[in-house]
């Protein structure tokens, strides 16, 4: 049997508005008759319901996240972290799929407009005009994750992938690398792909090392397939390379694929250093050395972000996350 507010307000003996208001965490009850209510819906099994309890506090209790991509594990670190942080509000989570398609992606918001959801995380994309001129008309808090805007006041939360990509190619300098490559991603893609070569080639002019183009193979995206294509180019342009900074560890275990096709042993032959960290990156022969975005708790974050904003009328500071290097199996020393 299904039970409503009515039986709940019944078993407890108090009128519905004071159900309504325990319900929601509104004041005017005492704490007796708090645990009366709370007791009444225990034996009753009541469970509200999320949509009057949206009429009456203008909240579905939904947030909506819309990710370029789906098949990542990246994707599954940052989702995990927004889902730990919903669940602990009460509230739940409705994953959009763009593609990094612009019809996909208003079509999208449109959904998330209709369903009424509290707000908008926006993941590891540019945030164009036209979805940001949208989401203002939705009049709904949104943060940012995995990317950031300058032309829009849209708080984020990210590492800063310029000094992550300088510290991993610093650490291959300071295992005594000096003829080292870089798989790289999308030189237009400003939120990864060219702050990330600009951080490797940063590192290089800062420690008096030469930079050469025929080092530098730069791809579409970060995928396994890229950086196992590109490793095969990047060898035959630049054969005396001891070390490969891969601008993802897709990327990096693409490469460590293709290196293994190739009769290259890594790391005896060629070191390689990803980024991310991902679970996957502990699972390569040999175990892959990385510099980590938290990305979990980049997520949490994220949330915990939305969720202040969506429970105050102040605006929240954006957050630049911590990187580190994850030193395992595929860089080795150079004398």
């Amino acid at each position: 049997m299904s039970y409503t507010i009515k039986d709940v307000a019944r078993h407890a003996n108090v009128s519905i508005a004071t159900v309504s208001r325990i319900i929601n965490n509104q004041t005017g009850y005492s704490e007796k008759t708090k645990q009366k209510v709370l007791n009444a819906i225990k034996e009753l099994g009541y469970q509200p319901n999320a949509v009057a309890r949206g009429l009456i506090n203008k909240r579905t209790h939904t947030i909506g996240v819309l990710f370029p991509k789906l098949s990542s594990t990246l994707v599954t670190d940052l989702l995990s972290g927004i889902e730990k942080a919903t669940h602990e509000a009460g509230s739940s989570v409705i994953v959009c799929h763009t593609e990094s398609n612009g019809e996909k992606t208003m079509k999208y918001l449109q959904l998330l407009n209709e369903k009424r959801i509290d707000g908008i995380i926006f993941t590891s994309a540019p945030l164009l005009e036209e979805y940001y001129e949208y989401m203002k008309k939705m009049d709904v808090p949104i943060v940012l994750l995995s990317t950031e805007s300058y032309a829009f006041p849209v708080p984020y939360v990210k590492v800063n992938d310029r000094h992550a990509a300088y510290t991993a190619t610093q650490f291959l300098i300071q295992k005594g690398h000096k003829n080292i490559g870089m798989l790289c991603g999308n030189i237009d893609d400003a939120i990864s792909g060219k702050p990330r070569f600009d951080g490797f080639k940063s590192a290089l002019e800062d420690h008096n090392l030469p930079f050469d183009n025929k080092n530098i193979i730069f791809n579409r995206g970060f995928t396994f397939y890229d950086g196992a294509e590109s490793l095969k180019t990047l060898v035959k342009q630049a054969p005396d390379l001891t070390a490969v900074f891969a601008a993802s560890d897709e990327m990096a275990i693409g490469a460590m694929s293709a290196a293994y096709e190739l009769g290259i042993k890594v790391p005896d032959d060629l070191s390689i250093i990803g980024y991310d960290n991902l679970s996957i990156a502990d699972m390569s022969i040999p175990p892959l050395t990385t510099v980590a975005q938290p990305l979990t708790d980049m997520g949490e974050m994220a949330a915990k972000m939305l969720f202040e904003l969506l429970d105050s009328d102040k605006t929240v500071e954006s957050r630049i996350m911590s990187h580190k290097i994850i030193e395992r199996k595929s860089v080795i020393e150079r004398e």
